[in-house]
Formats: structure tokens, sequence, C-alpha cells
């Protein structure tokens, strides 16, 4: 399917609004934020189902059948009915789950997978995949960043409520969103000591500092992370009482996003604001032509190792979540009236 213009996203029309859904993953937030942004965008009344598949069951997924235990007609089993009209998966444990669904619901239930789900285009109704991923087909649609719940409409209303201690914060405010090592980012020693140094640089500029981390946030980082702000005003995040990353992006003059992470990568830019991406050592083909492409389209540029300005540059905020909410309503109405 041909991309779509990550800038020029219309909302969907509500067609669908109050269907009943289901969203299937192992639980994991990088699987269930994308699901979640789709059936908010959607407006759907979605209940999560966790995949908690085991040894032989979970070896074999995405190509085996569910596991005997959560087939329909097993006491507490996952698959029950009645079936939703819309199942939206991701992650390899989750395949197996919504082939089944398809089977048992009779193909009533429209089946969409987000990410390649490694076994052909045919497991599902609608499949949707980043643009650095080279699966294409008939039912494939591609947008650059992953969907996510932070629309244009939510991030405008989280700006007109901002907490006073955001609100205390001198301009320019600089939301910082910690990462961390994963399979092609190192991080090494001298990584995040670049990082720190380009941090306390930017607040020798005057900006103030909200930071955020994640859960695969090393120590090391969050510690030169820590020292580097520390004698400018901030908020930084233990991670005790509600987590304050939805105003940390509404609030923010200009991002700051370690390079390992599409999905919160892909969220900075869905405030409209400039966002610097920190790229630690090593990397990948796959997220290198990702961050090209948001450097391409003017979202994103790299973090200078000592800047000396905070450069100001606007783009249209990259609201995926939508273009693949339109492009669901529209085959799900060609399914229905298919089915007539």
């Amino acid at each position: 399917m041909q991309q779509r213009d990550p800038s020029s996203a219309s909302q969907p029309a509500g067609a669908l609004k109050g269907l009943r859904a289901w969203i299937i993953t192992d639980g994991k937030a990088g699987m269930v934020v994308p699901c979640k942004g789709v059936a908010d965008a959607l407006g759907l009344d979605y209940e999560l189902k966790q995949v908690e598949t085991r040894g032989f069951w979970r070896l074999i997924a995405p190509y085996g059948p569910v596991q005997p235990s959560d087939r329909p007609g097993r006491p507490g089993a996952l698959l029950t009915p009645p079936w939703p009209d819309i199942a939206i998966a991701c992650g390899r444990a989750s395949i197996p789950y919504i082939r089944a669904i398809k089977h048992y619901s009779r193909g009533e239930t429209f089946t969409i997978v987000l990410q390649d789900p490694r076994i052909g285009n045919g497991v599902a109704d609608l499949i949707w995949v980043p643009e650095h991923d080279p699966l294409r087909g008939d039912n494939v649609v591609v947008t650059v960043t992953s969907p996510h719940s932070y629309s244009p409409e939510r991030l405008e209303r989280l700006r007109r409520a901002l907490p006073p201690e955001i609100l205390a914060l001198p301009q320019p405010r600089i939301t910082v969103v910690l990462g961390g090592k994963n399979g092609s980012y190192k991080f090494t020693d001298a990584d995040d000591e670049r990082f720190a140094k380009a941090l306390a640089a930017l607040g020798r500029l005057g900006a103030s500092f909200m930071i955020t981390p994640s859960r695969r946030t090393h120590d090391r980082l969050l510690r030169v992370a820590d020292e580097a702000t520390r004698d400018r005003p901030r908020i930084l995040w233990d991670g005790t009482g509600p987590n304050p990353y939805p105003n940390f992006l509404a609030g923010a003059d200009y991002l700051v996003v370690t390079a390992d992470s599409v999905n919160m990568t892909g969220e900075a830019c869905a405030t409209g604001r400039p966002v610097y991406v920190f790229e630690p050592s090593r990397g990948s083909t796959k997220f290198r032509k990702f961050h090209q492409r948001l450097q391409g389209i003017g979202a994103t540029r790299l973090l200078p190792s000592n800047p000396e300005r905070l450069e100001d540059w606007s783009y249209a905020p990259i609201d995926s979540a939508s273009v693949i909410a339109k492009e669901v309503e529209r085959r799900y109405l060609l399914f229905r009236n298919s089915q007539r």
C-alpha cells in the first residue's frame, strides 16, 4: 500500500465508535501502546487480553496454534465468545490468537495486526508496519512512526491544564526521554558521558528540564542525566507516584530523546515541537532508516555533542494513529458490505 504523507493526517470519521474490540498482546508496553493508539483513534470499546504462553507454545509462536488452555470451551480460556467486532494484535505471541479468532468467529471479526507478523500477509485483514520495515502488500498500511494515544487533541487538552510545577519552570522547557540499552544500541560509558555533556550545555543556554526514564534505562545513564542537570530548574521523575510523562510531552518547548526507542521518538514527534535525537554507539539499519526519515521530513535533528544554541524549527505534528484508523474505517466498512 502506498505510503501516506505523515504530516497531512486528518481525523477518522468516527464510523466505528463504540464497536467492541479486543487488544491482544503479551502485556509489554511496546506492544500495548500502539494497539491502544489505534483503538483510541477509532473510539472503540476495547478489552485488553494478555497472552501468557508457556513452554512449547511460546517457542513455536507465531507459527503454531493457540495453547490448549486458551481455546474456546476451556474454563478461563482467553478466547471465549461472544467474539468482538474488531481484534487488534501486536507481537509474536499474539499471532496464533488473531488467527484463531478469525477461525472461531467464522470470519465475522475484522482482524488487525500491528508490526510484521513474520508469517505472511494472510494472517489478518489489515496489517500495519513502520516505513523502515520491508513488508508490503495490498492489505498493508505504512506510516513513518508507530501509533500511540497522543493525538493533537489530547496534547492540546493537556497543555491547557499543565500542573503548576511545570508552568513554574523557566522557558525553554526541555523534556528529556531516556531509553537505554537494547539489541541495537550499546550505550558505552563514553556514550553516557557524551550525552551528559550535551545536557549540561543545554542547561548553560538557560533551559529547564523535565526528565523521565523508561523501564530500560540503565542506572549510569540516569545518574549522568541527573548530575548534568542538577544545577538547573527541573523535574526528574523517580518512578514513584503518577507518571508525569503525558504532561512532560505537552509542556515541552523542545524534546531530547535517545535513539533506541521508535515508540518514544514517535510520541515526541506528535508534539510538533523540535526533537533532538541522541544516538549512542552501534545502532542498526532499521533504526538508521527510521531516524533518517524523520530528519528528512524536518521533525528531528541529531543532538550535538556540545550545543551552542537551541535551534528552532517546525513541522506538522505526526499523527500515525489517525492515518491507520482512517484506513481501518475504510476497510472495515468494505468488509461488512461484502458479508451482506
